[in-house]
């Protein structure tokens, strides 16, 4: 059985309620994981969040939950990015991230990186404005998630959202000129 089928047949055994099926899922989602939190990480400069703690943190809060809502690991990797984004959202407010202005520095919407320490006031803000967002078009909302935070292709944010992969390239760009314009009105 290869790797991205074993991670399916874990995710449908941890559906069904087999609790040792979500321990067996670790090591097989480890790697992957590593990956997503040091994206979500890179850059910064004299972190004190590591990706391994970014990861445990994760862990813990995807493998507590008493329902397993993952349909495929595709699905399952998009919530743990999106349960990596609101720990490093609450890490960076607990960092007194309320400081704006001087060192702001610009973020690289193509590169789907966002470091933490040097960039926490932003982090706060795309997070406000993500949160608009939603409320606007939840889908846009969900499909900046997929891709900026879980990096996931566009292929995959397609069979994530049951849409076209055209809709997932229309809405990233409707939703980047949002976020764009939100963040550039933002203090």
């Amino acid at each position: 059985m290869s790797l991205p089928d074993e991670i399916t047949a874990l995710l449908a055994a941890a559906r069904a309620g087999e609790r040792g099926a979500i321990d067996a899922l670790l090591p097989q989602v480890y790697e992957r994981l590593r990956q997503l939190a040091h994206r979500q990480l890179a850059g910064a400069a004299g972190q004190t969040l590591s990706t391994t703690a970014l990861v445990h943190e994760a862990w813990l809060n995807l493998s507590e939950r008493r329902e397993v809502p993952w349909q495929d690991r595709a699905h399952f990797y998009a919530y743990a990015a999106t349960a990596m984004r609101h720990i490093l959202v609450d890490y960076a407010r607990r960092r007194g991230a309320a400081k704006r202005g001087g060192g702001a520095i610009a973020l690289d919407w193509q590169a789907q990186e966002l470091p933490v320490e040097d960039v926490a006031a932003e982090m706060l803000a795309l997070d406000a404005a993500l949160q608009r967002l939603g409320e606007l078009d939840a889908r846009l909302a969900r499909v900046v998630e997929l891709r900026f935070f879980a990096g996931l292709e566009v292929e995959e944010v397609a069979a994530v959202l049951g849409i076209t992969a055209r809709s997932v390239v229309r809405d990233w760009r409707r939703a980047r000129l949002f976020l764009h314009e939100a963040l550039a009105d933002a203090p």
